[in-house]
Protein backbone atom coordinates (compact mmCIF):
# COMPACT_ATOMS: atom_id res chain seq x y z
CA UNK A 1 0.00 0.00 0.00
CA UNK A 2 1.40 3.45 -0.73
CA UNK A 3 2.59 5.59 1.96
CA UNK A 4 -0.14 8.60 2.56
CA UNK A 5 1.04 11.92 1.21
CA UNK A 6 2.25 14.22 4.16
CA UNK A 7 -0.16 17.26 5.38
CA UNK A 8 1.92 19.78 3.40
CA UNK A 9 2.22 17.78 0.02
CA UNK A 10 2.44 20.30 -3.17
CA UNK A 11 -0.85 20.32 -4.79
CA UNK A 12 -2.11 17.61 -7.54
CA UNK A 13 -4.18 19.35 -10.20
CA UNK A 14 -4.78 15.59 -11.13
CA UNK A 15 -5.71 13.86 -8.43
CA UNK A 16 -9.26 13.30 -7.72
CA UNK A 17 -10.45 12.11 -3.76
CA UNK A 18 -13.24 10.11 -3.97
CA UNK A 19 -15.11 9.42 -0.46
CA UNK A 20 -17.18 5.99 -0.30
CA UNK A 21 -14.60 4.69 -2.80
CA UNK A 22 -14.85 1.24 -1.47
CA UNK A 23 -18.85 1.48 -2.15
CA UNK A 24 -20.30 -0.04 -5.39
CA UNK A 25 -20.73 3.59 -6.98
CA UNK A 26 -17.58 4.50 -5.62
CA UNK A 27 -15.94 1.27 -6.49
CA UNK A 28 -16.83 2.24 -10.33
CA UNK A 29 -15.92 6.06 -10.26
CA UNK A 30 -12.13 5.31 -9.21
CA UNK A 31 -12.02 2.27 -12.04
CA UNK A 32 -13.52 5.27 -14.44
CA UNK A 33 -10.80 7.69 -12.87
CA UNK A 34 -7.98 5.98 -13.30
CA UNK A 35 -9.20 4.66 -17.32
CA UNK A 36 -8.61 8.19 -17.90
CA UNK A 37 -4.98 8.48 -16.27
CA UNK A 38 -6.14 10.31 -13.35
CA UNK A 39 -4.16 10.09 -9.44
CA UNK A 40 -7.41 8.64 -7.59
CA UNK A 41 -7.42 9.02 -3.63
CA UNK A 42 -9.73 6.54 -1.49
CA UNK A 43 -10.09 7.28 1.99
CA UNK A 44 -11.09 4.03 3.81
CA UNK A 45 -11.20 2.33 7.66
CA UNK A 46 -9.65 -0.86 5.42
CA UNK A 47 -7.23 -0.10 2.40
CA UNK A 48 -7.89 -2.02 -0.09
CA UNK A 49 -5.00 -3.94 -2.00
CA UNK A 50 -4.94 -1.96 -5.82
CA UNK A 51 -2.12 -0.17 -6.22
CA UNK A 52 -2.69 2.13 -8.93
CA UNK A 53 -4.74 4.04 -6.10
CA UNK A 54 -3.35 6.24 -3.39
CA UNK A 55 -4.92 4.57 -0.12
CA UNK A 56 -5.99 6.48 3.00
CA UNK A 57 -6.37 5.24 6.16
CA UNK A 58 -9.31 7.17 8.27
CA UNK A 59 -13.05 7.23 8.56
CA UNK A 60 -15.20 9.47 7.49
CA UNK A 61 -18.19 9.20 10.30
CA UNK A 62 -15.12 10.03 12.63
CA UNK A 63 -13.07 12.61 10.41
CA UNK A 64 -10.13 10.65 11.27
CA UNK A 65 -7.28 10.71 8.32
CA UNK A 66 -9.73 13.43 6.27
CA UNK A 67 -6.68 16.27 6.82
CA UNK A 68 -4.00 13.76 5.15
CA UNK A 69 -5.88 12.58 2.40
CA UNK A 70 -7.33 16.19 1.54
CA UNK A 71 -4.25 18.11 1.03
CA UNK A 72 -2.99 18.59 -2.03
CA UNK A 73 -6.66 18.13 -3.72
CA UNK A 74 -8.08 20.02 -6.10
CA UNK A 75 -11.33 18.02 -6.64
CA UNK A 76 -13.47 15.53 -4.60
CA UNK A 77 -16.25 12.80 -5.20
CA UNK A 78 -18.40 12.54 -2.10
CA UNK A 79 -19.58 8.96 -2.70
CA UNK A 80 -19.77 7.56 0.41
CA UNK A 81 -23.62 6.94 2.60
CA UNK A 82 -24.81 4.83 5.29
CA UNK A 83 -28.14 3.34 4.48
CA UNK A 84 -28.98 0.10 6.59
CA UNK A 85 -31.82 -0.45 3.93
CA UNK A 86 -29.45 -1.02 0.73
CA UNK A 87 -26.62 -3.07 3.15
CA UNK A 88 -29.26 -5.40 3.96
CA UNK A 89 -31.57 -5.32 1.21
CA UNK A 90 -34.68 -5.42 3.08
CA UNK A 91 -36.97 -2.94 4.34
CA UNK A 92 -36.87 -3.41 8.38
CA UNK A 93 -39.64 -1.86 11.05
CA UNK A 94 -36.99 0.16 12.71
CA UNK A 95 -36.52 1.82 9.31
CA UNK A 96 -39.62 3.52 9.15
CA UNK A 97 -38.65 5.25 12.77
CA UNK A 98 -34.73 6.28 12.35
CA UNK A 99 -31.60 6.01 10.32
CA UNK A 100 -28.03 6.67 11.19
CA UNK A 101 -26.82 9.84 10.28
CA UNK A 102 -22.68 9.19 11.06
CA UNK A 103 -21.83 9.07 7.65
CA UNK A 104 -24.51 11.05 5.58
CA UNK A 105 -24.55 14.37 7.75
CA UNK A 106 -21.63 14.68 10.48
CA UNK A 107 -18.96 12.53 8.00
CA UNK A 108 -20.26 15.16 5.14
CA UNK A 109 -19.73 18.11 7.45
CA UNK A 110 -16.28 17.06 8.41
CA UNK A 111 -15.68 16.52 4.86
CA UNK A 112 -16.77 20.06 4.04
CA UNK A 113 -14.77 21.52 6.86
CA UNK A 114 -11.20 19.47 5.39
CA UNK A 115 -12.29 20.90 2.22
CA UNK A 116 -12.76 24.14 3.07
CA UNK A 117 -8.94 24.41 4.66
CA UNK A 118 -7.39 22.29 1.92
CA UNK A 119 -9.04 25.12 -0.71
CA UNK A 120 -10.69 22.50 -2.62
CA UNK A 121 -11.44 23.58 -6.17
CA UNK A 122 -14.66 21.54 -6.67
CA UNK A 123 -16.50 19.30 -4.14
CA UNK A 124 -19.28 16.84 -5.84
CA UNK A 125 -21.72 15.55 -3.62
CA UNK A 126 -23.97 12.12 -5.03
CA UNK A 127 -27.35 12.74 -3.79
CA UNK A 128 -30.61 10.97 -4.59
CA UNK A 129 -33.84 12.11 -7.14
CA UNK A 130 -37.11 12.63 -5.26
CA UNK A 131 -35.26 12.90 -2.00
CA UNK A 132 -37.95 15.63 -0.77
CA UNK A 133 -41.13 13.48 -1.52
CA UNK A 134 -39.28 10.66 0.42
CA UNK A 135 -40.88 10.09 4.40
CA UNK A 136 -38.19 7.44 5.22
CA UNK A 137 -35.65 8.45 7.86
CA UNK A 138 -32.74 7.89 5.55
CA UNK A 139 -33.90 9.96 2.70
CA UNK A 140 -34.08 12.82 5.36
CA UNK A 141 -31.02 12.18 6.55
CA UNK A 142 -29.30 11.89 3.06
CA UNK A 143 -31.53 15.29 1.91
CA UNK A 144 -29.58 17.04 5.89
CA UNK A 145 -26.36 16.00 4.28
CA UNK A 146 -26.97 17.23 0.89
CA UNK A 147 -28.28 20.60 2.19
CA UNK A 148 -24.96 20.94 4.48
CA UNK A 149 -23.18 20.91 0.84
CA UNK A 150 -25.38 23.48 -0.37
CA UNK A 151 -24.78 25.78 2.34
CA UNK A 152 -21.27 25.21 1.99
CA UNK A 153 -18.76 28.74 1.30
CA UNK A 154 -16.44 25.99 -1.02
CA UNK A 155 -16.98 25.35 -5.02
CA UNK A 156 -19.74 22.64 -5.19
CA UNK A 157 -21.83 20.43 -7.36
CA UNK A 158 -24.65 17.87 -6.43
CA UNK A 159 -25.68 15.34 -8.64
CA UNK A 160 -29.46 13.51 -7.85
CA UNK A 161 -29.12 9.82 -9.50
CA UNK A 162 -32.26 7.52 -9.53
CA UNK A 163 -32.34 3.95 -7.44
CA UNK A 164 -29.13 1.47 -8.59
CA UNK A 165 -29.69 -1.84 -10.13
CA UNK A 166 -27.55 -3.36 -7.92
CA UNK A 167 -29.85 -2.30 -4.98
CA UNK A 168 -33.00 -3.56 -7.10
CA UNK A 169 -31.21 -6.27 -7.42
CA UNK A 170 -30.78 -7.13 -3.71
CA UNK A 171 -33.96 -6.30 -3.25
CA UNK A 172 -35.30 -9.12 -5.41
CA UNK A 173 -32.97 -11.51 -3.79
CA UNK A 174 -34.36 -11.11 -0.72
CA UNK A 175 -38.16 -11.89 -1.74
CA UNK A 176 -36.47 -15.67 -3.36
CA UNK A 177 -37.93 -17.64 -0.12
CA UNK A 178 -41.06 -16.04 -1.61
CA UNK A 179 -43.66 -17.89 -3.41
CA UNK A 180 -45.66 -15.08 -4.35
CA UNK A 181 -43.99 -11.80 -5.64
CA UNK A 182 -46.40 -8.32 -4.52
CA UNK A 183 -44.59 -5.49 -6.54
CA UNK A 184 -45.66 -2.02 -7.21
CA UNK A 185 -46.62 -1.45 -10.48
CA UNK A 186 -45.03 2.33 -10.87
CA UNK A 187 -42.77 3.12 -13.50
CA UNK A 188 -39.51 4.20 -12.43
CA UNK A 189 -36.11 5.08 -14.04
CA UNK A 190 -33.37 3.18 -12.91
CA UNK A 191 -30.07 3.76 -13.55
CA UNK A 192 -26.47 1.59 -13.61
CA UNK A 193 -24.15 2.92 -11.03
CA UNK A 194 -21.48 3.02 -14.15
CA UNK A 195 -23.21 5.43 -16.13
CA UNK A 196 -23.61 7.54 -12.76
CA UNK A 197 -19.74 7.41 -12.20
CA UNK A 198 -18.63 8.39 -15.98
CA UNK A 199 -21.12 11.25 -15.32
CA UNK A 200 -19.74 12.18 -12.06
CA UNK A 201 -15.87 11.75 -13.47
CA UNK A 202 -17.60 14.36 -15.99
CA UNK A 203 -18.77 16.88 -13.98
CA UNK A 204 -15.79 17.28 -11.97
CA UNK A 205 -13.74 19.52 -14.49
CA UNK A 206 -16.89 21.22 -16.06
CA UNK A 207 -16.88 25.11 -15.38
CA UNK A 208 -20.50 24.85 -14.21
CA UNK A 209 -21.13 24.42 -10.50
CA UNK A 210 -24.57 24.06 -8.35
CA UNK A 211 -27.25 21.68 -8.83
CA UNK A 212 -26.57 19.82 -12.11
CA UNK A 213 -29.04 17.63 -14.09
CA UNK A 214 -29.82 14.57 -11.91
CA UNK A 215 -28.91 11.03 -14.10
CA UNK A 216 -31.22 8.00 -14.19
CA UNK A 217 -31.27 5.19 -16.27
CA UNK A 218 -32.47 4.61 -20.34
CA UNK A 219 -35.36 3.16 -19.70
CA UNK A 220 -38.79 3.56 -17.65
CA UNK A 221 -39.34 0.44 -16.27
CA UNK A 222 -41.72 -1.05 -13.30
CA UNK A 223 -40.33 -3.30 -10.35
CA UNK A 224 -42.44 -5.89 -11.54
CA UNK A 225 -40.91 -5.95 -14.80
CA UNK A 226 -37.46 -5.79 -13.80
CA UNK A 227 -38.42 -9.03 -11.40
CA UNK A 228 -39.62 -10.96 -14.02
CA UNK A 229 -36.66 -10.71 -16.23
CA UNK A 230 -34.39 -11.29 -12.95
CA UNK A 231 -35.78 -14.77 -12.59
CA UNK A 232 -35.84 -15.38 -15.92
CA UNK A 233 -31.66 -14.63 -16.12
CA UNK A 234 -32.14 -17.28 -13.24
CA UNK A 235 -34.10 -19.61 -14.63
CA UNK A 236 -36.36 -19.51 -11.72
CA UNK A 237 -40.39 -18.71 -11.29
CA UNK A 238 -42.49 -17.20 -9.39
CA UNK A 239 -46.02 -15.60 -9.31
CA UNK A 240 -46.03 -11.33 -9.33
CA UNK A 241 -48.61 -9.68 -8.58
CA UNK A 242 -48.63 -5.54 -9.68
CA UNK A 243 -49.75 -3.73 -6.72
CA UNK A 244 -51.07 -0.33 -7.84
CA UNK A 245 -49.63 2.41 -5.69
CA UNK A 246 -51.00 6.30 -5.46
CA UNK A 247 -48.52 8.38 -7.27
CA UNK A 248 -47.34 9.91 -3.81
CA UNK A 249 -46.58 6.94 -2.19
CA UNK A 250 -44.81 5.76 -5.16
CA UNK A 251 -42.98 8.71 -4.82
CA UNK A 252 -42.14 8.83 -1.47
CA UNK A 253 -40.84 5.24 -2.01
CA UNK A 254 -38.38 6.59 -4.45
CA UNK A 255 -40.41 5.42 -7.70
CA UNK A 256 -39.45 8.20 -9.59
CA UNK A 257 -39.25 9.24 -13.48
CA UNK A 258 -37.08 11.86 -14.64
CA UNK A 259 -38.74 14.98 -16.27
CA UNK A 260 -35.31 15.71 -17.94
CA UNK A 261 -32.04 15.42 -16.89
CA UNK A 262 -29.15 12.41 -17.92
CA UNK A 263 -29.69 9.31 -19.23
CA UNK A 264 -27.32 6.28 -18.84
CA UNK A 265 -26.75 4.08 -21.86
CA UNK A 266 -27.08 0.62 -20.11
CA UNK A 267 -30.51 -1.06 -19.67
CA UNK A 268 -31.48 -2.99 -16.67
CA UNK A 269 -31.39 -6.54 -19.20
CA UNK A 270 -27.96 -5.66 -20.53
CA UNK A 271 -26.97 -5.13 -16.77
CA UNK A 272 -28.50 -8.76 -15.94
CA UNK A 273 -27.12 -10.64 -19.20
CA UNK A 274 -23.53 -8.95 -17.91
CA UNK A 275 -23.99 -10.60 -14.43
CA UNK A 276 -25.42 -13.69 -15.74
CA UNK A 277 -22.11 -14.27 -18.09
CA UNK A 278 -19.83 -12.97 -15.39
CA UNK A 279 -21.06 -16.12 -13.04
Amino acid sequence: MAAPHKIDSPIDANAVLVLGGTGHLGSDTVEHLLKLGRHVRVLARRPGSDTRVHWFRGDLATGAGLDAAFSGVKHVIHAATNSPIARRGRLMLRDLWSSPDDVDIQGTRYALEAAERRSVEHFVFVSIVGLEDSRLPYSRVKLAGEMLVRASSIPWSVVHATPFFYLVERLLNGLHRWPIWPLPRSPFQPVDTRDVAEYLVDCLDRDRRGLLPPIGGPEVISYAAMAHAHLAARGLHKQIIDVPLPERWARSGGLVKLNDGIRGVRSWQRWLDERTAAR
